[in-house]
């Protein structure tokens, strides 16, 4: 079983990443963290470097818990809602594990357009952690 975490370094994409290891661990799989960036000149170097460095620790926390695991920062110009549903069409994944924040009553009208991306458009399960 391939599991594919929407990891951006933050609490949420963490518990996402925690839960995506407890699936693992049941199902004798492996998770896929991912980190999408659109990219370009306006984007500062130091934004790819600390992305790097946040999946490259998850990686390491996830497999010294025993944890099948590899990470991938995607930078190819893509929104990161689009870019992760294609990441797990690409690795083939059974389930998007994704984190989600508590919004405000406004904020829950938007819901957050790049989890909305992926529940609507994923074709494999989607799980929300808050």
């Amino acid at each position: 079983m391939n599991i594919l975490v929407a990891f951006d370094g933050t609490r949420e994409a963490r518990q996402a990443a925690r839960l995506a290891a407890r699936h693992a661990k049941a199902m004798q799989g492996r998770v896929i963290l991912a980190h999408s960036m659109v990219g370009g000149p306006e984007i500062p170097r130091q934004d790819f470097e600390r992305a790097e460095k946040e999946l490259k620790l998850a990686e390491l926390a996830l497999k010294e818990e025993g944890v099948d695991c590899e990470s991938l920062l995607s930078v190819r110009g893509l929104e990161p809602g689009e870019d992760i549903v294609e990441i797990a069409r690409e690795k083939k994944a059974d389930e998007i594990v994704i984190g989600i924040e508590r919004r405000s009553k406004v904020g829950k009208l938007l819901f957050g357009s790049t989890a909305q991306y992926i529940i609507l458009n994923a074709a494999c399960p989607v799980v929300t952690v808050r």
